[in-house]
């Protein structure tokens, strides 16, 4: 399995222990609530949830809703079905989210996983916000010896580009400095305070950080139906 396919599992495992959807819907929640995912398509989303299905980790149910039920027999297409998560599933994603290894730093799976930080032990969010600032911190030297031995060689605009990258590692561990400082005082984030404040540039590709929510609308597009 690839990284981004286990961390899209691990994503759809979360959303779907907070409440059952189906699929149009759990598409809509990963491309508002988890930005890393709003690139992605119904061609990746549907085999991976036939994935958790086969293993046990998820149940296909018909879609129970009034406007299902009459949608069905007045158009002849299927009813929506509504993905579940099963005592296994749930079982498999706490398991995910307690581990702390390497993978759990990188830019990727570390924005999953502080979207469903809300769902992990304090002990765990520690482990992961601590390597994951080690990990920038690491990039941080390596960034800056690269400047160092290739400053005289470099046009202006590829220095300022340079530098930005920099400037913008060091926004995300003063932040992560800060996050870190309200674990240990026992502060717990509120509601959508999960999410990193709107002023902090976390755009650009060279930041590592978190990618801003809710960047690309979707387009209108039919219910969903079993494939």
């Amino acid at each position: 399995m690839s990284r981004r396919s286990g961390i899209l599992e691990f994503a759809v495992l979360g959303l779907l222990r907070e409440s059952p959807m189906h699929g149009y819907e759990l598409r809509k929640r990963l491309n508002t609530s988890l930005g890393v995912f709003r690139a992605f398509s119904y061609g990746t989303l549907y085999p991976c949830l036939k994935t958790l299905v086969a293993n046990g980790w998820l149940i296909e149910e018909p879609g129970n809703t009034a406007e299902d039920a009459l949608a069905a027999p007045l158009t002849g297409r299927r009813a929506k079905i509504v993905y579940r998560l099963t005592a296994e599933g749930k079982e498999h994603f706490e398991q995910l989210l307690s581990q702390t290894g390497p993978d759990a730093y990188e830019d990727e799976t570390f924005a999953a996983r502080f979207a469903f930080f809300g769902q992990t032990s304090r002990d765990v969010r520690m482990r992961v916000l601590e390597g994951r600032r080690s990990r920038l911190e690491e990039r941080l030297e390596k960034m800056s010896a690269s400047l160092a031995r290739t400053r005289e060689r470099l046009d202006d605009y590829t220095l300022e580009l340079q530098r930005h990258g920099m400037e913008s590692v060091e926004r995300e561990v003063r932040w992560l400095n800060e996050l870190i400082e309200s674990e240990r005082a026992g502060r717990d984030l509120k509601g959508p305070a999960t999410e990193e404040p709107a002023s902090r540039d976390t755009t650009s590709g060279a930041s590592g950080g978190l990618p801003r929510t809710g960047d690309a609308p979707l387009p209108d597009t039919p219910d969903d139906t079993a494939t």
